[in-house]
């Protein structure tokens, strides 16, 4: 397997410890090889030398390997690249699941050669796993021979202890850019001081910190805003205790654990509806949709759920009992497992593994 550092953030790295922490290692013959992570650029360098020569190292020595390789949008795609043309050219099974948002716009912005080359790899893989079926969808309709198959990412449960009374506190866990519609909700909360002058603002996550602090300065909200950077599991855990709801009004998303993990520890959600998001919040049901940009209802919505403390309360328990049956750990990794076996890998331990259906493209 061929992924992320533990420690960096993201997606990958957060579903290859959830995959750890529910005993895939221990049952499979994995060997780990961390491709990249954070740090500086001497560091990254550091990370793919080492990473390419084990990979080498096992692809020249190992005549029974399955190489599993999780990868993203635009340079993680190009600097995976190597590992899945040499897997593909070896004979080797290869399972390439895709993480994060923007892989349809990043394949629409390449060039006929990029794209072609994209197209090589994915219908070549053994396996692509996606974790929409939204996404599955779109892969068939550009690679039409390419074995896709949607797996949920695996959200562990998060147990918070939620205060009797909770603050006017709005949750934004994720990078701090345009994209994930940070400085759309400063406008939104600006508009709640009116009737909600206790209302706070958490940015939870790296990115532009000095941007969204001067746009807050600009609203005069900068007393309400507060910024605590990228934040581990327990850092997270803490932060979804104190939070009367999870906003991520955001413009493009795949399935953004954060909202998944939301949703887990019972606090009601406010997304919007791109990519996978609308594949899991029931508008009303088990969270809030709100279309990307459109602040009047981003703020309306949040107003109510602070304001109706029934309301939040039915949402979120019905938002963490959607998560907990769809996301656990306990449905998503028998999916992977599954495809170890389809592939030949032989298992550790001698325990029959559940047989889930995958919904594999037609």
């Amino acid at each position: 397997m061929l992924g992320a550092a533990p420690e960096t953030r993201g997606s990958i790295a957060a579903v290859v410890e959830a995959y750890r922490a529910h005993g895939l290692f221990r049952r499979w013959p994995i060997e780990y090889i961390t491709t990249h992570g954070d740090g500086t650029r001497s560091a990254r360098l550091a990370f793919a030398f080492r990473a390419l020569r084990r990979f080498g190292e096992l692809l020249a020595r190992e005549r029974r390997v399955a190489v599993h390789l999780h990868t993203a949008a635009r340079g993680n795609f190009w600097r995976d690249l190597p590992y899945m043309l040499a897997t593909i050219a070896a004979g080797r099974p290869l399972i390439v699941q895709l993480h994060g948002a923007g892989f349809e716009r990043f394949y629409d912005a390449c060039d006929s050669a990029a794209r072609a080359v994209i197209r090589f790899v994915l219908e070549r893989a053994a396996t692509v796993v996606v974790a929409t079926d939204s996404r599955r969808s779109w892969l068939r309709s550009i690679c039409r021979n390419a074995n896709a198959v949607s797996v949920p990412n695996p959200v562990p449960a998060i147990e918070t202890a939620h205060a009797p009374e909770q603050r006017h506190l709005i949750l934004f866990l994720g990078k701090l850019q345009e994209a994930k519609g940070v400085f759309d909700l400063l406008h939104a909360v600006a508009g709640l001081r009116a009737t909600i002058p206790d209302v706070k603002l958490v940015c939870a996550g790296d990115g532009e910190r000095i941007a969204v602090a001067r746009l807050a300065e600009r609203l005069g909200i900068a007393d309400a805003v507060k910024f605590t950077g990228w934040v581990g599991p327990s850092g997270k855990r803490a932060l979804l205790e104190n939070a009367a709801v999870f906003a991520l009004p955001s413009y493009d998303e795949a399935l953004p654990m954060s909202m998944l993990e939301a949703m887990s520890a019972g606090v009601p959600v406010i997304a919007s509806p791109v990519g996978g998001i609308q594949e899991v919040v029931v508008d009303g049901v088990t969270g809030f949709l709100v279309a990307p940009g459109d602040t009047q209802t981003l703020e309306r919505l949040l107003r109510r759920v602070l304001m109706d403390k029934a309301l939040a309360a039915r949402i979120g328990s019905a938002g963490g009992q959607s998560a907990r049956l769809r996301y656990a750990p306990e449905r998503a990794v028998p999916r992977i497992e599954l495809l170890y076996a389809d592939v030949g890998v032989a298992r550790l331990t001698p325990a029959p593994i559940a047989q889930p259906e995958l919904k594999k493209a037609a």
